[in-house]
């Protein structure tokens, strides 16, 4: 069970591994309908994507979503994650071994390997991660490495433009944390720690970045509080 901040944290956040070992515990009681948003997006998926189509992960940890695809698809799929963190990717080989899942996974930096001939790109709650000056740019890369029609489907954080609003909205996700078993002091020492590391935008600026590199069918397909599901798509006329 998570517990990497039932302790004064000495550093700021990083996906290191004591986080790794606990990470799944972490996701389904941190973040609202954790489960059911990944079954929802590998259900967009196979809705709108044909066999042998290239799905990429960004950010893909313990690869808990390219998982649930491949078990939940009749059809076949090139599937890949891709994760810098050296602990999270060994924890997905694991489960990937265990299911003898065709998933090819790749320790590199997400900002830079190459994509390519892709259908379908995969972020989920990571652009939050990466800094605001090279966000629009990174999505850009994602814009161009997809197909015509290609998918992007990313889940996020985010912020209220309205100050009570928002407010509301983080007490909110604080009472939800607390059901999940965190106590107050976890709860302030995981706030601590992802200050300057996790930066989110509001939903507009995510749609307005999506708009700037070229997307333009862009819809909010889930949405809990001040998290977010997003699924821009590629037309090319």
């Amino acid at each position: 069970m998570d517990k990497v901040f039932a302790k004064p944290i000495t550093k700021q956040f990083e996906f290191d591994e004591e986080v790794a070992v606990v990470f799944d515990d972490m996701l389904e009681r941190s973040i609202p309908f954790y489960k059911e948003v990944i079954a929802f997006t590998c259900n967009q998926i196979c809705l709108h994507v044909k066999s042998h189509a290239n799905i990429v992960d960004l950010g893909c940890s313990t690869a808990n979503t390219l998982l649930s695809l491949y078990k939940k698809s009749d059809k076949t799929y090139h599937l890949t994650g891709i994760d810098n963190s050296e602990a999270m990717l060994h924890l997905a080989k694991q489960k990937v071994n265990a299911y003898g899942a065709k998933i090819n996974l790749i320790q590199d930096d997400i900002t830079s390997v190459v994509l390519k001939d892709v259908d379908v790109v995969i972020a989920n709650y990571m652009l939050q991660f990466i800094r605001p000056l090279q966000r629009t740019d990174f999505v850009k890369k994602i814009y161009d490495s997809l197909n015509d029609d290609g998918l992007f489907i990313f889940s996020e954080k985010i912020v209220f433009e309205d100050k009570v609003l928002n407010k509301q909205m983080i007490d909110l996700y604080y009472d939800f944390k607390r059901k999940q078993g965190y106590s107050d002091f976890e709860i302030a020492q995981k706030r601590e720690a992802l200050e300057n590391v996790l930066i989110p935008y509001t939903e507009d600026e995510n749609r307005d970045m999506l708009k700037s590199v070229g997307f333009k069918t862009i819809e909010t397909i889930f949405k809990w509080g001040n998290f977010v599901t997003f699924l821009a798509k590629k037309k090319v006329s």
